[in-house]
């Protein structure tokens, strides 16, 4: 579902009960609204993400959980009336780059979305340039150091990585050895990366095989991966981590399984979020673990409500991909009205350092000063929850950030 329908919202506010609603949505109270009237000013947002592609799902939750917070709160940002722009993130930077010229032709007043890393580091310069705030809500490279206008709702790269590698550390006997594979781009070498610092005594583990890296390719084909996984398993791991997202990550774990591959297999929760659980076969993800910053069983008032007004609109589990862009545009809504009756880009920047925490779905965070969140990450297991399956949280690993 690309639109919500206006009136099945305000059948769910009904349902839900509008006081629980706008408090997860980060509203504030209504004393606290009633003095700040609402704009007639109409502000445009540029919400950039996959329309198309392999990671066509990923941007389809990114639009849902912006929207879903539009929904529930009127239509508004800050007071003011949304107009939501929505241009094609593509496959490539280059196609990444020509959505966001786009936006800066139409005057948008801030960013937010991206899901791929090499888009998020070909654009830098240009968002920097422009000085047009970017909250993103996906991509998130670890090499992306000293901006000022890119802040981002979700991780940074290699931390699903570190909070995972003292935890298989633990799982893996000193004679045993652990494989690794990952695509050869950014948002691979920097998961790889943040898995090997925290294995045990770090990269030089004899227990770590060195990296086998694929071609990056965001919609492979099936039998691409067997030479690498047949390289990969000629070295008898007891485990396997991995990062994959997306078409490739179903791709991925299909190849495994038919190469004879049981052993558990670790990654970030990219590997099993959103599409995946519904493509693959239980038996083929029976035992993948996945480290990430939020779980739909999460026990916090904001996901409840969070979690069953989603459920409610788009008939699917939500996903961490929604939940960063929700949260982006709850700290949109927030630094929006910092920002005072006459928004500009560069106030709604300054404004977005002044946000503080955000009563999000995963769990309370803030952002640190390199512009990312300081938040808790979560040990998942696949299993069967009902009549599907789920990531099932296992418990909280460290916080990071």
């Amino acid at each position: 579902m690309s639109q919500i329908d206006r009136r099945h919202a305000l059948k769910l506010l009904a349902g839900l009960g509008a006081t629980g609603l706008l408090a997860a949505c980060g509203r504030g109270s209504e004393s606290d609204e009633g003095s700040v009237p609402i704009s007639t000013e109409q502000v445009k947002i540029g919400l950039i993400a996959p329309q198309t592609g392999g990671y066509k799902a990923i941007g389809e939750d990114i639009t849902r959980g912006f929207r879903l917070f539009l929904e529930l709160n009127d239509g508004l940002l800050g007071n003011h009336p949304v107009q939501l722009l929505t241009p094609d993130e593509g496959d490539t930077a280059e196609s990444g780059k020509a959505a966001l010229e786009g936006l800066l032709k139409q005057g948008v007043l801030a960013l937010t979305g991206i899901a791929s890393s090499a888009v998020m580091l070909g654009i830098r310069d240009v968002v920097e340039q422009a000085r047009v705030p970017l909250v993103g809500s996906n991509a998130s490279p670890a090499g992306l150091q000293g901006v000022v206008y890119i802040w981002r709702t979700s991780y940074v790269n290699n931390e699903p990585g570190l909070a995972l590698g003292p935890y298989v550390a633990g799982q893996i006997k000193p004679t045993e050895k652990v494989g690794i594979i990952a695509p050869d781009y950014a948002a691979g070498r920097d998961s790889v990366g943040g898995f090997r610092e925290r294995f045990g005594t770090g990269p030089g583990d004899p227990r770590l095989s060195a990296p086998i890296w694929t071609a990056f390719d965001t919609a492979p084909a099936r039998d691409s991966f067997r030479p690498k996984i047949d390289q990969l398993l000629a070295g008898n791991p007891a485990a396997v981590y991995c990062f994959f997202a997306g078409q490739a990550a179903i791709e991925f774990i299909r190849a495994m399984w038919a190469a004879g591959y049981r052993g558990p297999i670790y990654a970030p929760g990219f590997l099993t979020e959103g599409i995946q659980l519904t493509d693959l076969e239980e038996q083929e993800v029976s035992r993948v673990y996945t480290a990430l910053n939020y779980s739909p069983d999460l026990d916090n008032n904001a996901n409840r409500t969070f979690a069953s007004a989603y459920r409610k609109l788009y008939s699917t589990t939500p996903t961490t991909y929604a939940v960063a862009s929700y949260d982006a545009a709850q700290v949109l809504d927030t630094a929006i009205r910092l920002a005072g009756e006459s928004p500009t880009p560069q106030s709604v920047n300054l404004a977005l350092s002044r946000v503080g925490q955000v009563a999000s779905p995963r769990g309370d965070w803030q952002f640190n000063q390199p512009r990312t969140p300081q938040q808790r990450w979560y040990l998942r297991r696949v299993q069967r929850d009902g009549p599907v399956l789920a990531n099932v949280l296992v418990d909280e690993l460290e916080t990071l950030g």
